[in-house]
């Protein structure tokens, strides 16, 4: 029986159902759970034997210490592709066409070494649960070859078997040799589910199933693969109505909107959650409330590439479920999930600008407070988790501590520690715990030596965009 004693943080925002905000206040980590959340007094008169009796004692009076933040959109692999210059000032569908050819070449090697980096970023920012949409399987390359990142890692994955079968001879957007038969698609993600779905409280690694796009699978597929993910009881993701061209592209070839399109096929409900919606309609926005449908948001992408604005406080407010997505590292270009979690809150701000969503309204918009849960709660819902996204006994001990001493933070974490790290300058952790294992550890990342890692996939990322 594994032991972690936090002892007496700074401030403890537990994202509970109390929304409790905790001053020296100590946490119990257990087995991989944790066991008992001890306020200030209640640990001077029941806790104080545990400092001599468990494993390890992380100091944390000068530390905020959040629920591990869930990243709920990602395209690891594109990391190989960051700032990649011929696609730098593109939209989306000129920059898919620009990409594409290049991640037909990928090859297993780079999607483990490039899921590897990523997941490494995403940890080192306070993220602890992630899930990753690859649609893309050329040269051999599988959805083990993430899997065995994850692992490597120890990061809680959501792994999303993604596809893309309806190339251009066919009127859609990726050539035609990057594209896979329905049939396979269909066969091989059953396959994954069956072997490495784990739907047991406190599971480290769930599939999804994850056509890419309207316009690069067929409606058929959409719907056999909603057919099979019931059948099996895991959940469906994919992008919707990302921008413009999205819209135009649902219109001209199915004659309706993204969320008709979707609601005919049957991709809405509590155990979907799709990606981006920045051009949602009020119709789609009242369908994805009324079926407890989620969305992954997205800010840093949706501003990269120019697509728009998500009305976030108008979703929000409509008791639409919304988590937070980094999207891939070629289009963000990072995974950095606090960083994500402030844009997220400054853009909504924003937001009145919009039409038809404009309204008057500012700065309320969205608060710190609003931001994390949305970073956190909001995304262990889009991924269909109730283990994870809060500190509370007999959750997942998944957490990130940030030091509240530090430069960024100077003078805000006096006044608000909770405000400051969401409007202050973002900041990487100092401890990030998953499963009760501590992989970031005063701010050194331990899974493995980092150094090499980068250094091949600098290797392969030029390998990739000069073959």
């Amino acid at each position: 029986m594994s032991q972690i004693l936090i002892h007496q943080a700074h401030c403890i925002s537990t994202q509970d159902h109390q929304d409790r905000e905790l001053r020296g206040a100590s946490i119990l980590i257990e087995d991989g759970l944790i066991k008992e959340v001890f306020e200030a007094k209640q640990f001077e008169e029941k806790g104080q034997h545990l400092l001599s009796k468990v494993d390890q004692v992380i100091e944390a009076k000068n530390h905020l210490v959040i629920p591990g933040m869930v990243n709920c959109h990602h395209h690891m692999v594109q990391s190989l592709t960051r700032a990649y210059l011929p696609v730098q000032n593109a939209e989306l569908f000129s920059w898919l066409r620009g990409l594409y050819p290049i991640w037909a070449n990928l090859r297993p090697e780079m999607v483990q070494v490039a899921s590897k980096v990523a997941m490494a970023e995403l940890l080192m920012s306070g993220c602890t649960t992630s899930s990753d949409h690859l649609y893309i399987y050329p040269n051999g390359v599988n959805l083990e070859d993430s899997i065995e990142a994850a692992k490597a890692t120890g990061i809680r994955f959501t792994a999303t078997r993604g596809s893309m079968s309806v190339g251009q001879s066919k009127g859609g957007l990726p050539p035609d040799r990057v594209v896979e038969s329905e049939e396979f698609i269909l066969k091989e993600t059953q396959r994954l589910i069956e072997k490495w779905h784990d739907a047991r409280h406190g599971s480290m690694l769930n599939i999804s199933v994850a056509p890419c796009s309207p316009f690069t699978v067929s409606e058929s597929l959409m719907e056999q693969s909603a057919k099979l993910a019931r059948a099996f009881g895991v959940r469906l993701h994919t992008h919707l109505a990302e921008n413009d061209h999205d819209i135009a592209y649902t219109k001209e070839k199915f004659n309706c909107t993204p969320t008709q399109y979707v609601e005919r096929l049957g991709w809405v409900g509590e155990d979907v959650w799709h990606a981006h919606c920045v051009k949602i309609d009020a119709q789609g926005i009242d369908l994805f409330a009324k079926t407890r449908t989620s969305i992954a948001h997205c800010p840093c992408y949706n501003m990269r590439l120019a697509s728009g604005i998500l009305p976030l406080r108008k979703i929000l407010n409509a008791n639409v479920n919304v988590g937070l997505g980094v999207d891939g590292s070629a289009s963000n270009d990072g995974a950095h999930m606090l960083a994500e979690a402030r844009q997220a809150m400054l853009l909504a701000r924003v937001a009145k600008s919009l039409e038809p969503f404009g309204c008057d309204t500012g700065p309320q918009e969205m608060t710190a407070r609003d931001a994390l849960k949305v970073a956190t709660r909001g995304g262990a819902k889009s991924l269909g988790r109730q283990d994870i996204g809060q500190i509370s006994p007999g959750f997942c001990a998944d957490l990130a501590l940030y030091r509240t001493d530090t430069l960024p933070m100077a003078g805000g974490s006096v006044h608000d520690p909770v405000g400051a790290l969401m409007l202050c300058s973002s900041q990487l952790t100092d401890y990030t715990i998953v499963n009760g294992r501590v992989l970031v550890d005063k701010g050194e990342f331990k899974p493995f030596d980092l150094e090499p890692t980068v250094r091949r996939h600098n290797e392969l990322a030029l390998e990739l965009t000069t073959l």
